[in-house]
């Protein structure tokens, strides 16, 4: 019976701890901007994303996200310099993991890996006057994949702030916790 209830009680000991030291993930705002860099498309900026995250399971959050950059390229033709103009917006879901239990990060820190997936609204154009291969620059695809690691200090329990380096689209933003 002693048995039962030391483990009884180093289980409501390591849940009570647990409760104290992990964030509460998920019902938050992200709002960042930055710049990408797509070897396709050449450099951006700004780029400018906005996700809002849903706890899902321990430590690890799903976030619908919303983006836009715009980018030009110049590309010499005919011996003239011609613009390729992009703009794009991916919209699709972003899986958050945060690894704040495993490195026992304080309560002041975040720290996570992420995937990005979905679908890019594309709106390309030539400069008037060019008349060359049209699809030179065009993307093959219109997937949009991203691989993240970033890290978010929280000013208060209601702002953070956070550095999303990743694949294509690195951010520095605002997270509004719910």
């Amino acid at each position: 019976m002693k048995s039962l209830k030391l483990i009884a009680f180093l289980i409501l000991a390591a849940m009570s701890n647990n409760v104290q030291a992990q964030e509460q993930y998920g019902n938050t705002l992200n709002l960042g901007a930055g710049i990408g860099y797509y070897g396709y498309s050449g450099h951006t900026l700004p780029v400018v994303m906005l996700n809002y995250e849903f706890n899902v399971a321990n430590n690890f959050t799903l976030a619908p996200f919303v983006g836009f950059y715009t980018s030009s390229r110049r590309y010499r033709w005919n011996k003239n310099d011609y613009y390729y103009h992009e703009t794009v917006i991916p919209i699709g879901l972003k899986g958050t993991y945060y690894f704040d239990n495993l490195l026992n990060a304080s309560s002041k820190w975040d720290f996570y890996l992420a995937g990005s997936v979905g679908y890019a609204l594309v709106s390309a154009r030539w400069d008037d006057g060019y008349y060359g291969d049209p699809n030179y620059y065009r993307r093959t695809t219109h997937l949009y994949a991203d691989l993240h690691i970033g890290a978010e200090w929280h000013a208060s329990q209601k702002l953070g702030l956070f550095l999303d380096l990743s694949s294509g689209v690195s951010t520095f933003g605002l997270a509004f916790h719910k």
